[in-house]
């Protein structure tokens, strides 16, 4: 793989890349977010890997920048903040992950190795994780060859989460994707709908967690 690497500190940046480079992947380095737009565009990277605190512009409005010039690689993001709401917001901001700092070099290879096959998998238009696809264009679930069969919630819950599988999606990220015929859903109607989707997608050898206080994980069972 050909990876950017943006991160102001220098000896955090040399060690990322010499643990990313063991792997035997091209590791490019820039210590701040203005040029990175243009190095996407003149370069074919595989990944980025971009700090959120940096000089100049921070990483949140270099992300912004990246998703603006129509860049759709996989980001991860590192940051030393470690709340709810920063997450999210760099989720939504067009992140694909996030690492917090201090981090394990071996936990970074995993993350970028699991961002590239969930990138490969939509780039060939389908979602996949162990034995459950998911096919956006006609919205239709299997296991296998085997049809699976959604309700239209079940079906926008399940795209969403195979597109963030391997990582946690906030209650709040899944509430706003089902809009109610009057008001709000309700966290009741959400679990519902989680415990009815878990049932279903299980025997793919797969494992919908919920995660106490931050929201759900879809994984590879035993992952």
């Amino acid at each position: 793989m050909h990876l950017l690497l943006v991160e102001d500190d220098a000896p955090l940046a040399a060690s990322i890349a010499g643990a990313l480079q063991a792997q035997g992947w091209r590791v490019d380095i820039s210590a701040r977010g203005e040029p990175v737009p243009l190095s996407l565009a003149r370069d074919a990277y595989d990944a980025l890997v971009l700090d959120i605190g940096l000089p100049g512009i921070d990483g949140l409005e270099t992300l912004r920048r990246v998703r603006a010039a129509g860049q759709h690689l996989p980001v991860l993001m590192l940051t030393a903040r470690d709340s709810l709401e920063d997450r999210v917001l760099g989720l939504e901001t067009g992140a694909d992950d996030y690492l917090v700092k201090p981090f394990a070099p071996v936990e970074l290879v995993a993350r970028l190795r699991a961002l590239t096959r969930r990138h490969e998998n939509r780039e060939a238009g389908q979602l996949r994780l162990a034995r459950l696809r998911y096919d956006p264009q006609a919205q239709r679930a299997a296991i296998g060859d085997e049809p699976l069969h959604l309700s239209q919630r079940e079906s926008v819950l399940l795209q969403y989460l195979m597109h963030q599988a391997e990582r946690i999606v906030a209650r709040d990220q899944l509430l706003a994707l089902l809009p109610a015929a009057s008001g709000t859903p309700s966290d009741n109607a959400l679990e519902l709908l989680i415990s009815r989707l878990r049932g279903k997608i299980e025997p793919a050898g797969v494992r919908l967690r919920t995660v106490r206080g931050l929201g759900y994980l879809l994984q590879v069972d035993g992952g």
